[in-house]
C-alpha cells in the first residue's frame, strides 16, 4: 500500500500543541493570551488545505486579504500570532522558512486611551453609597482599581495574602502581571480602607458556594465566587462598574476595567507624577507604552508655565 502523507487535522494541531505549551512552560504567557494565539491561528489554517512545512507568503496574503475587514489591531495581532508560531516552527526544526518573514506588519491606529475625569470618578464613588455587601465590595473593587491602575485580570487573581507592609509601616500589594512578573504597588488611605470594611462581608460570598472543591479553592481569593474558577470573573467586574454607570450620570459604554486604570494613570501624570512612576505602577514593560498618557501633557505644561513660570505672573 502506497504510503499517504497524513492531512492537516492530525498534522497542524501536533504543531500548535507544542507552540502552546512552549508558551504556557518556557515564556509564562497567560492563559487568555495563550488562548488568543490559538484562535488566531486555527483561524488561519480554516483558510489553507496545505499541511504546516507548505505553508507559503502567498497563503499569509491570502489570509490577510480575508481578514483585512477587522480592525487594524486585530489583523495586527493575527498576524503577529502567525509570526511566532512559523518562527517557533523553524527553531524546533520542523519548517525551514518563515512565510511571514518579508510580510510588512499593518500599522496600528494612534488612539488617544479613553478615561474619565477626576469630577467623574468622584460621581462614582459618590454613587456607591449604600452599606449592603455587593456594594461595599464593588467599592472596595472601584477604589482598588483607580488606587492602583491594576488590570482587571490582575485585580481578579489577587489572592489574599497580597497585602504587606514595608519598613515604615505603608501597605503595598504585591501584584502578579503578565508573565508572571511581580511589582510592588503603593496603596492609598481610600483604598485600604475600603479593603478593610470589605474583608469581614467576604464570608457573605463565600457562604454562597455550594461546591466544596470550589469553596476551598476560593478562600484563597481577595474576590471569590461560586464560578468554576473560583474568582471574580472580568466579565462580571465590567458588567458591575457599568451597572453603577447611570447613577453617576455617566453614559455605560463610556466606562469599564480598563478606563478606570486609564484614569489612574492620566490622573497621575496631570498631577505631577514622572512617566517611569507610572511605567512601574502599571506593569509595562517598554516605557513606549506608557507614552500615550502624554496626551494630557500639552494643557498640562501650559498650564505650569502659566502658574509657574516668573515672565507669567504680574508684577505690582
Amino acid at each position: 500500500m502506497a504510503h499517504i502523507s497524513p492531512p492537516l487535522y492530525t498534522l497542524q494541531p501536533l504543531y500548535l500543541d507544542l507552540f502552546l505549551e512552549n508558551l504556557a512552560s518556557e515564556k509564562g504567557v497567560a492563559a487568555n493570551t495563550i488562548a488568543s494565539y490559538r484562535s488566531d491561528i486555527l483561524l488561519f489554517f480554516k483558510t489553507t488545505n496545505k499541511s504546516t512545512p507548505m505553508i507559503d507568503e502567498i497563503d499569509i496574503l491570502n489570509f490577510i486579504e480575508d481578514i483585512k475587514k477587522c480592525k487594524t489591531a486585530t489583523l495586527a495581532r493575527r498576524l503577529s500570532s502567525l509570526r511566532q508560531f512559523f518562527k517557533f516552527l523553524i527553531t524546533e526544526a520542523l519548517i525551514q522558512d518563515n512565510p511571514t518573514q518579508r510580510i510588512d506588519h499593518p500599522k496600528k491606529e494612534k488612539r488617544l486611551p479613553k478615561y474619565l475625569s477626576e469630577e467623574e470618578i468622584s460621581r462614582l464613588f459618590h454613587a456607591l453609597s449604600q452599606d449592603d455587601p455587593e456594594t461595599i465590595r464593588l467599592r472596595a473593587i472601584l477604589e482598588l482599581l483607580y488606587a492602583t491602575g491594576l488590570r482587571v485580570t490582575e485585580l481578579i487573581n489577587l489572592p489574599l495574602s497580597c497585602f504587606a507592609k514595608d519598613s515604615e509601616d505603608l501597605p503595598f500589594l504585591i501584584v502578579k502581571g503578565k508573565g508572571g512578573k511581580e511589582r510592588i504597588v503603593p496603596l492609598n488611605a481610600p483604598a485600604l480602607e475600603a479593603v478593610y470594611k470589605y474583608l469581614p462581608f467576604r464570608r457573605y460570598f463565600l457562604e454562597k458556594i455550594g461546591n466544596p472543591t470550589i469553596a476551598a479553592k476560593a478562600q484563597r481569593f481577595l474576590f471569590s465566587s461560586l464560578g468554576a474558577m473560583a474568582h471574580i470573573t472580568r466579565q462580571r467586574v465590567g458588567q458591575l462598574i457599568k451597572s453603577i454607570a447611570t447613577d453617576a450620570a455617566i453614559d455605560p459604554s463610556r466606562i469599564s476595567p480598563h478606563v478606570i486604570r486609564h484614569a489612574f494613570a492620566t490622573h497621575l501624570l496631570q498631577n505631577g507624577a514622572d512617566l517611569l512612576s507610572i511605567q512601574k505602577f502599571l506593569g509595562h514593560a517598554d516605557i513606549a507604552t506608557t507614552e500615550i498618557y502624554t496626551h494630557v501633557l500639552p494643557n498640562h505644561l501650559t498650564n505650569m508655565v502659566t502658574s509657574y513660570h516668573p515672565l507669567s505672573k504680574n508684577k505690582t
